[in-house]
């Protein structure tokens, strides 16, 4: 199995970046499906951002052209970047890896979480 640990969130205005990170230990992270999901206050939790082993990857109509996902393999590292940050977008945001094939996009598919890190946009 695979460990993930989420960093890099924070307090940003509106307009600013961030750049999220999930080290991944145990297993190497190249050997999932990784996706990024958020869950804002009293709401469920919504993938943000999936990135499958053939490097196929899938946003969520919300964040396309303003957040990216990405890997490196040799960090065993999942990041994403997120830009032109809204309040809308603040939320506690969570790392997660998916072991079947065939895994998409829904929470439930994914089999390993991280503890989460929040970001925060204020207006």
């Amino acid at each position: 199995q695979v460990q993930l640990v989420e960093s890099g969130g924070g307090l940003v205005q509106a307009g600013g970046s961030l750049r999220l990170s999930c080290a991944a230990s145990g297993r190497t992270a190249s050997s999932y499906t990784m996706g990024w999901f958020r869950q804002a206050p009293g709401k469920g939790r919504d993938v943000v951002a999936t990135s499958w082993r053939s490097g196929s990857t899938y946003y969520a109509d919300s964040v396309k052209g303003r957040f990216t996902i990405s890997r490196d393999n040799a960090k065993d590292t999942v990041y994403l970047e997120m830009n032109s940050l809204k309040p809308e977008d603040t939320a506690v945001y969570y790392c997660a890896a998916g072991a079947s094939v065939g895994v998409g996009v829904a929470p439930r598919e994914y089999d390993y979480w991280g503890q989460g890190t929040q970001v925060t946009v204020s207006s």
